[in-house]
């Protein structure tokens, strides 16, 4: 009797054992199975041919401020470059507007100047023509004296000779000598500019006339102070208005 219980004894044991073996088999199993099933990466897993790793995303993610970062000078020299550019240009322009505008009032300049040494020597010439006839010889007269004229002025002395100073000088022998003031040494008439611009010019003179006429008894000297003012025309200086002062 005490034979066949140890024997079952051993057997028993035994057969604990295996299922506690077992048991410690199916427990270290499990992990793998479970980590070869829902694990993303493992070892345990072999790496089939031609396979790539994804990129990470955090690498992604920290590479492209870098990537912005290194753009950013890059993106910036071309906007200052620009910027340089006008204002170069800009000092260019203004530099060739300055240089045009001197340019302007220097030859506006040597323009006037000319216009009153011409427009000077015109009116010296003009006024004896135009302040002087002779009832002898009126249509002659106011043909050379029109013919320094030009504008309104020219159509206002032909219609003041036509109906005034013509029919006036007919009736009393008129005769009328105009000439400009000069020294008694003979030096330069007694004439000069008031103002000027390249094509106006008017000049201040200083008139001597000499009147005769069955009006008065003898000569009559007046001395008189004339405004004439000289325009520029195709055919040169002529006389566009004539103010007694």
């Amino acid at each position: 009797m005490a034979r066949t219980t140890t024997r079952g004894t051993m057997t028993a044991a035994a057969r604990a054992a295996a299922k506690r073996a077992r048991r410690a088999e199916s427990v270290k199993e499990a992990p793998g199975q479970d980590q070869e099933e829902h694990s993303g990466r493992t070892v345990l897993i072999e790496v089939p041919d031609g396979w790539e790793d994804p990129p990470e995303p955090a690498a992604e993610s920290e590479e492209e401020p870098a990537a912005e970062s290194e753009e950013e000078p890059a993106e910036g020299t071309p906007r200052r470059l620009p910027l340089l550019a006008l204002a170069l240009c800009g000092v260019l322009v203004a530099g060739l507007v300055a240089v045009g505008v001197l340019g302007w009032q220097y030859r506006e300049g040597r323009q006037t100047q000319q216009a009153r040494v011409e427009a000077l020597a015109a009116a010296r010439k003009a006024a004896p023509v135009v302040l002087s006839y002779d009832y002898r010889r009126l249509d002659r007269d106011f043909a050379r004296a029109s013919a320094q004229l030009t504008g309104k002025f020219r159509d206002e002395y032909a219609r003041t000779t036509k109906t005034v100073v013509g029919p006036t000088a007919r009736k009393y022998h008129g005769v009328v000598k105009a000439t400009v003031a000069a020294p008694a040494d003979g030096g330069v008439p007694a004439a000069s500019v008031v103002s000027a611009a390249p094509d106006r010019v008017v000049v201040l003179l200083f008139v001597n006339q000499v009147t005769e006429s069955t009006r008065v008894a003898g000569p009559r000297v007046d001395l008189n102070r004339v405004r004439m003012t000289l325009t520029r025309t195709s055919g040169g200086w002529k006389v566009s208005a004539v103010d007694a002062l």
